[in-house]
């Protein structure tokens, strides 16, 4: 007796899901502008490694004899499969079938609470979600005959939070998304939106018309100028399909599998000991005129290795994912082409990205030219205390080594943050740097007031007493008495990190595993 009359029966219903939802569905997401979940799947991993689960689950219809007259599978794909050679889980929405949405299955194959997080988890492997769906449905209340209270059942997010202090967890927003899926695109490590074909929100258009009588169009209420932009609730933008899965190839590129690994070391062939003479000159002797903090740090780094964390939002500071001689380091570089000056959005910026790091054992090299927090109204309402502090908090928490490389200014609340007090304290200066609670201008009239008004001539008084300051700033003083580890060159920067970034390896070695905190965030 032989098994293949039911053996076919496997393929055939295989070939029924690789249809998705019919050509009509697939040819209307082609005129979208977007590939379906299996194309996707297919783009992203290595050529012929994806293994799917679950392909047979759907909706089958029979007819009296018990012969199958039709099928509809499971709006949702997942599997693993492999980049670059490592292993990964997959999963994302169909949304040639239903748009997407659940179909009612006592076992989810993805999403929040899905079979796919369970396996990402239990194997240690980083979890990638292609994101297309628009969550739940008013109709699943009139097919359970009931309303569920949100959380409920397999709605849960708990494996999603587990997740993050395990396993990388990247998320592509690659439709309209909306409810469950919009909440599994947050909780993720990195998160990557396609421009024009992307949008999330709490919810769409229709509700909040009907809330607030405004109509707005999916783009203008969640594309990717609020979403990426103005809010950061998503890091990074693509400008296609292919640019998107290009990206999250290259973020987890710099990822370890899992908390227990150290990131992969990746050489390029570019000499540790190579110094570019033009970091002698590109700081200008004027301290308001800009420069261009993004070259300062490509120079330094492995050449071609930056790459940028939320590059579109809070533009005041750079954050980014590069590597040392081959080694992962996360860069945080204020950026003077923006002023610098930690505002809300640069302190938010911050300590998210330090906490990444800090979590995937990924030391930290910070660029500092900061001046301040910013001041004023808005600032102040936008409460800039709070998440200035907020973001040095999570500074003292980080367990990783922290460099701190003075490039110009180090100023108060916000130049204390980027200081490794917890660790070794390791400070180098450029000739350029100058440091203090307050910048000597603006700060003399506020501690010498009485003096500057009391002397016969205030103004000459004032400027006296800056130059007085200005020669006790100097960098020169402060390393004389070893107040900042090192004064170096601007062209030796880049042999003086790598020596020391191979050197603590050791030190990450003795660190792995998932990473407790404490304390309330401010």
């Amino acid at each position: 007796m032989s098994w293949r009359p039911e053996i076919e029966e496997i393929h055939r219903r295989r070939e029924l899901a690789q249809a998705c939802g019919g050509a009509d569905a697939v040819a209307r997401q082609h005129a979208a502008g977007k590939l379906t979940v299996r194309e996707r799947v297919a783009s992203l991993l290595d050529a012929g490694s994806f293994r799917e689960v679950g392909s047979l689950a759907g909706r089958a219809s029979y007819d009296k004899d018990g012969k199958l007259t039709g099928f509809e599978p499971a709006p949702y794909v997942m599997g693993i499969g492999r980049i670059d050679g490592r292993p990964v889980a997959i999963g994302g929405e169909d949304y040639t079938i239903r748009a997407g949405t659940g179909f009612g299955s006592d076992r989810r194959k993805g999403g929040q609470g899905g079979f796919i997080e369970d396996l990402a988890y239990e194997y240690r492997i980083p979890l990638v979600n292609l994101i297309d769906g628009t969550g739940g449905t008013v109709n699943t209340a009139k097919r359970k005959g009931y309303t569920v209270v949100p959380g409920h059942g397999q709605d849960g997010c708990e494996r999603s939070a587990d997740l993050l202090g395990i396993v990388p967890v990247v998320s592509a927003v690659m439709g309209t998304t909306a409810g469950g899926p919009s909440m599994r695109a947050i909780l993720s490590h990195w998160s990557i939106m396609v421009k024009g074909t992307g949008q999330i929100f709490a919810a769409g258009p229709p509700v909040v018309e009907r809330a607030f009588g405004e109509k707005l169009t999916k783009e203008a209420l969640g594309g990717s100028k609020i979403a990426v932009d103005t809010a950061g609730t998503i890091d990074n933008v693509a400008e296609d399909e292919a640019d998107c899965l290009a990206q999250i190839r290259r973020f987890l590129s710099y990822m370890p599998a899992n908390v227990w690994e150290l990131p992969p070391t990746l050489r390029n062939g570019d000499p540790a000991d190579r110094a570019e003479d033009a970091l002698a000159d590109i700081v200008p002797r004027v301290s308001r005129q800009a420069y261009n903090m993004k070259k300062v740090v490509g120079m330094i780094v492995d050449r071609g290795s930056l790459f940028e964390i939320q590059p579109t939002y809070g533009r005041a500071l750079i954050t980014g994912l590069a590597r040392m001689d081959g080694y992962v380091v996360g860069i945080v570089a204020n950026n003077p082409m923006f002023g610098g000056i930690m505002d809300v959005k640069a302190a938010r910026k911050q300590g998210h990205f330090v906490d990444l790091c800090d979590m995937f054992n990924i030391p930290l090299v910070f660029f500092a030219d900061i001046p301040g927090l910013m001041v004023g109204v808005e600032s102040e309402s936008g409460a800039i205390l709070r998440e200035g502090v907020r973001a040095r908090f999570l500074g003292f928490q980080v367990s990783v080594p922290v460099f701190t490389v003075i490039v110009r200014k180090c100023y108060g609340v916000a130049g204390g943050g980027v200081i490794d007090r917890r660790g070794l304290n390791f400070k180098i200066a450029w000739p350029s740097g100058n440091w203090g609670s307050l910048p000597v201008e603006g700060g003399v009239k506020a501690a010498y007031r009485r003096e500057i008004e009391s002397a016969p001539d205030p103004l000459t008084r004032e400027h006296e007493i800056e130059e007085e300051l200005r020669q006790l700033a100097s960098p020169f003083r402060t390393a004389e008495a070893f107040a900042i580890e090192d004064l170096i060159d601007p062209r030796e920067t880049r042999p003086y990190l790598c020596q020391f970034i191979e050197a603590l390896q050791p030190r990450l070695r003795t660190q792995l595993g998932p990473k407790g905190k404490t304390g309330v965030r401010p």
